[in-house]
């Protein structure tokens, strides 16, 4: 009998040939965002699944699709999917770590020089017909990035990279907090310097959110953390929706309690707190740290090959590269 997968987002067709090469393949070529219902019917019948964040893979939908074997998200966060309810059903997660690290540390620096330069600001200003003399000395005057305080909370794969963006590249004072401290050689690696929260808070002048999103980094920044920091700093998140309460963000950048944010994340997306759209001092983006050609098609065919294995297909059959819970790997072969 031939397996079946459903592919939940349009994806790079010469990668998805590949599992139309090993499975019956149920697609979705405009790319449309299914509700809870509509994934739960398309994964009847179904033994493995390529995923997305927006795809909730909870309990009731495993109850709902006991073939489901694989559950193979696009990503390296994978807080859509619940990884227990997957593990006790001897469902096997994979995510796509490493390939996209150095990408979404660019775009994270990027999204950070943007919000301290104005450049969000400056050029809507530009767009709206707005520049009309000249010589106004400090028209979007921001703040400094080169030799100020980087300070980055989560210091996985990407919070290192981004480190060493600041410190090799831009003479930055880089501190960190994390669940555990890196290592002296990694901390030496990266250029950065542990502190507790508190200070890391009051001390830094761009503050960048890299944490796993999970029940206890839930509002990780909220209103009493946002008075902690400086009035001239910058707060920037391309960690995951939820760390920040977005509300009380808003509220700090419109009391001016910091001066000015960069979100690539949010609260409910693709919705956006409506407070938030009618700030200037807020730079938007849509979800896109990891959006280069290069690294969306390595995250896709990491995804593919984990798929693949993970059904006992291909040359790596029972061995997904970057499997979450190995444990389901290792009940299988007993």
């Amino acid at each position: 009998m031939t397996l079946s997968v459903l592919v939940t987002r349009a994806t790079f067709a010469d990668i998805a040939q590949r599992l139309h090469d090993h499975f019956d393949v149920d697609d979705n070529p405009d790319d449309a965002l299914w509700d809870p219902d509509e994934l739960k019917r398309r994964l009847q019948g179904k033994q493995g699944v390529m995923s997305h964040g927006s795809d909730r893979i909870d309990a009731a939908l495993l109850d709902a699709c006991p073939t489901l074997k694989a559950v193979c998200n696009v990503g390296v966060g994978y807080n859509n999917v619940d990884v227990e309810a997957c593990t006790a059903r001897g469902v096997l997660v994979t995510n796509t770590p490493d390939v996209l690290t150095e990408t979404t540390a660019d775009f994270g620096f990027a999204l950070m020089m943007a919000t301290a330069r104005r450049i969000g600001e400056s050029e809507r200003f530009v767009r709206q017909g707005d520049w009309t003399k000249t010589g106004i000395f400090d028209m979007f005057a921001g703040s400094d990035v080169h030799g100020a305080t980087l300070g980055i909370l989560g210091m996985g794969r990407i919070g290192r990279a981004i480190a060493r963006r600041g410190s090799l590249g831009f003479g930055m004072r880089v501190i960190y907090h994390n669940r555990s401290r890196l290592t002296a050689e990694a901390e030496a690696e990266s250029g950065a310097r542990y502190v507790d929260k508190s200070t890391l808070l009051r001390e830094a002048d761009h503050l960048v959110l890299v944490l796993p999103y999970s029940a206890s980094s839930h509002h990780a920044i909220g209103a009493e953390e946002l008075k902690r920091m400086k009035p001239t700093a910058t707060l920037t998140n391309i960690a995951r929706g939820g760390i920040v309460d977005d509300a009380a963000l808003a509220s700090a950048l419109r009391a001016g309690t910091i001066a000015a944010a960069g979100l690539d994340v949010f609260e409910g997306e693709p919705r956006v707190h409506p407070a938030l759209l009618g700030l200037s001092n807020v730079v938007l983006t849509p979800h896109i740290g990891s959006a280069s050609i290069q690294t969306r098609r390595a995250m896709a065919s990491l995804t593919v090959d984990n798929l693949i294995a993970a059904l006992g297909a291909g040359p790596q059959a029972g061995q997904p590269p970057t499997p979450v819970n190995p444990e389901v790997l290792a009940a299988r072969l007993r």
